[in-house]
């Protein structure tokens, strides 16, 4: 099984150059008549929808898309070798910093959204990763 991430992005030109500066994925290919970028990176591909402002998801959704910030509970983490120079680059890029970078006993997080309003989180783990906090009772 592979998983797919797909993110809705008002403007497919402008979702390329924030996702291919603030996370360092790079164009693979163009779907449906362009209306659809498969951004390649070290081992998974986002594609990136064009969805404009105010239309609706499908037929069973009565809320239209909005691209202020929201919240979802399905948002993206990308582990990062270096969570200060990810935040940096990220942030050139046009991402809000919202909180942290923060340290925790598993590594350093830090929570951020795209210019379409998408939460996404840096994670960088310490040598224990989430071993830190683990149970040993799975």
């Amino acid at each position: 099984m592979r998983i797919l991430v797909n993110v809705d992005v008002d403007d497919i030109e402008r979702g390329i150059e924030f996702y291919s500066a603030a996370f360092e994925l790079r164009l693979g290919r163009r779907l449906f008549d362009g209306s659809v970028a498969e951004m390649v990176g070290p081992s998974s591909m986002i594609y990136l929808l064009a969805k404009p402002a105010g239309t609706l998801p499908s037929r069973e959704v009565t809320s239209p898309r909005d691209y202020r910030r929201h919240w979802t509970p399905v948002h993206l983490d990308f582990e990062v070798e270096n969570i200060g120079s990810a935040v940096e680059s990220a942030v050139a890029a046009g991402a809000n910093l919202e909180d942290g970078p923060r340290s925790f006993s598993w590594g350093r997080l830090a929570m951020l959204s795209d210019p379409f309003g998408h939460g996404f989180c840096f994670v960088q783990f310490s040598d224990r990763g989430y071993g830190a906090v683990a149970s040993d009772d799975a």
